[in-house]
């Protein structure tokens, strides 16, 4: 065995079998405490590799990581797998392998197992509604906000001797995170109408999952007045938007707020009109009326008789006196075309009966751009500035008779008028302190490690019992140690190893002051020194107290 090692295999076994147990179980506890720190410290991170899971796919997909021999964990609220950090990759290429995860709802993998074999229409039927009823739940989970959806859809069932139609509805269990749970009713709504053929939006109904009703009945967004406040909303937003961003470069993002009241005309107009044109004609039909009339008229001079009614009863020749008349009418109509044109205009939008934009601007920020110093006249000045780059940004008209106006106020500070206070030395110290405590724990196991560990192996190792056992062993013989030595050893001020014959000298007072002070810490005291006389033999030590406490007791 080289002589290092076995010098320092017997210091170790000079130090006796209790001071040895008790190193080895200080350096047993140092080691487990630097271990347990470390490992809690200094553990791999975990990252999520499948979020928003339900209980059974987390068990399944639990057990294939486990044979697959891949650490994972579970989130707080069990929704989150998670994995070492560089085996993500892995891990879902193991869980794809085995189909997972394949969420409580079904789509239209449905089919993928589904044998054409004796499989009514019914049975189909119904198997389509469950996969258009998973895949419009699958859909709806995709939503910011949404952890889980179920659907129900009652189709239109065809009956030979109903008359009357029926119309299919759905109905809508969601699960939210968050106060995001009206705002995405309206759409969840709109998802499901646009999925299932006729179905309506007012026929959707939407609940959440502590059954308080989110949206149900006629479809606000086909309301007038819901219609109407859109609009004015929209116009108000951007008119706002468009004066914003034409001043925050100007005056600065915060010092500005911007405000639009505009008054909207939403009547629905339709205007009829025809235009002829005179200059432009064609003959289309003529239509031709002649006619012509002629009679004659003759009356008898002779008197009448019965005799002249008589048959065959001859006839005076005498003359009467005969009237003719002849008349003839031509008529004639031309009709012609004229060219015509009619225009039908129908409005179904909007116009812009009035804008009143109102803007508010820091007057601390004015003073500062105007150099500190300014007066009343500049900050108007500024003020117009602000005005006309508003009018143009807004698109204002002086005949609707639009109004801006423009004031300088001082803006407070904070909230409701008190100041933000900066976050202190506390607040930084509260933000941290999980990072601290890490830090202050490696460094106190690190300290233990030190002081209890190598520290007392380092000063067993350089001096201690066996350096001045082989100090006392130079013949063999503990030399003899009178009473008096022992006494003076004992009463001495010193204190020093020089009062025990074959220790090694102290240092002596002509040394330095500072060699004085590292040698008198490093002495023992007089306890240590019989101590260690004890140990090194027990019986010379034992006779030279008998004869020190016999010549204490003369």
């Amino acid at each position: 065995m080289p002589e290092p090692l076995q010098q320092i295999v017997n210091n170790l076994t000079a130090l006796g079998t209790r001071k040895l147990a008790i190193l080895a179980a200080i350096g047993l506890l140092v080691v487990s405490g630097v271990g347990l720190a470390a490992f809690y410290l200094n553990r791999p991170a975990f990252e999520p590799i499948y979020v928003g899971l339900e209980r059974d796919d987390i068990t399944r997909m639990g057990m294939a990581l486990g044979d697959a021999g891949i650490p994972f964990d579970v989130n707080t609220d069990g929704t989150s797998i998670l994995v070492p950090t560089g085996k993500t990759s892995r891990a879902r290429m193991i869980l794809a392998e085995k189909g997972l995860p394949n969420g409580s709802g079904t789509g239209y993998e449905l089919f993928d197992n589904l044998g054409s074999l004796g499989l009514t229409a019914f049975m189909q039927e119904v198997t389509r509604v469950r996969a258009l009823e998973g895949e419009i739940a699958r859909s709806i989970q995709t939503i910011r906000g949404v952890k889980g959806a179920r659907v129900h859809i009652v189709l239109a069932d065809r009956g030979n001797f109903r008359f009357a139609e029926q119309t299919p509805t759905a109905s809508v269990i969601v699960r939210y995170e968050g106060d995001t749970a009206e705002s995405s009713a309206m759409a969840i709504r709109h998802l499901v109408a646009a999925a299932v053929p006729g179905l309506q939006t007012e026929n959707v109904t939407v609940l959440d999952s502590t059954g308080r009703l989110l949206a149900a009945g006629d479809d606000p967004l086909t309301n007038t007045a819901t219609s109407n406040l859109g609009i004015k909303t929209t116009v108000e937003s951007e008119v706002a938007d468009s004066v914003h961003k034409a001043l925050a470069p100007y005056i600065g993002e915060m010092n500005l707020r911007v405000s639009v009241q505009a008054d909207i005309n939403t009547d629905q107009k339709q205007v009829e009109e025809t235009i002829y044109d005179p200059e432009s004609r064609v003959e289309r039909s003529v239509q031709v009326v002649r006619s012509e009339d002629a009679s004659s008229q003759q009356s008898s001079g002779d008197p009448a008789t019965v005799e002249q009614n008589l048959p065959q009863s001859p006839q005076g020749n005498g003359a009467a006196p005969t009237s003719s008349d002849r008349s003839e009418r031509r008529e004639e109509t031309t009709n012609y075309e004229i060219n015509s044109k009619r225009i039908a205009t129908v409005t179904n939008g909007y116009s812009i009966s009035r804008l009143s934009i109102a803007v508010v601007v820091n007057q601390k920020r004015i003073v500062e751009a105007l150099g500190g110093n300014a007066d009343q006249a500049q900050i108007d000045a500024k003020l117009d500035e602000i005005r006309q780059l508003a009018v143009a940004a807004a698109g204002i008209s002086k005949d609707r008779g639009d109004l801006v106006q423009v004031t300088a106020v001082d803006f407070m500070d904070g909230f409701d008028g008190v100041p933000l206070s900066e976050p202190g030395m506390m607040d930084m110290i509260g933000e941290h302190l999980g990072t601290f405590i890490n830090a202050l724990a490696f460094i106190a196991a690190i300290l233990l490690v030190v002081f209890l560990g190598l520290r007392p192996l380092v000063n067993v190792l350089k001096g201690g019992a066996p350096a001045q056992q082989e100090a006392f062993s130079g013949g063999g013989e503990l030399p003899a140690l009178e009473d008096a030595t022992i006494g003076a050893a004992f009463d001495s001020d010193d204190m020093g190893l020089a009062a025990l014959p074959g220790l090694p000298p102290l240092p002596s007072s002509s040394q330095s002051s500072d060699q004085s002070e590292l040698l008198a810490k490093m002495r023992p005291s007089p306890e240590e020194r019989l101590t260690m006389i004890v140990d090194l033999d027990e019986e010379r030590a034992a006779a030279i107290l008998r004869r020190w406490v016999r010549q204490e007791a003369a």
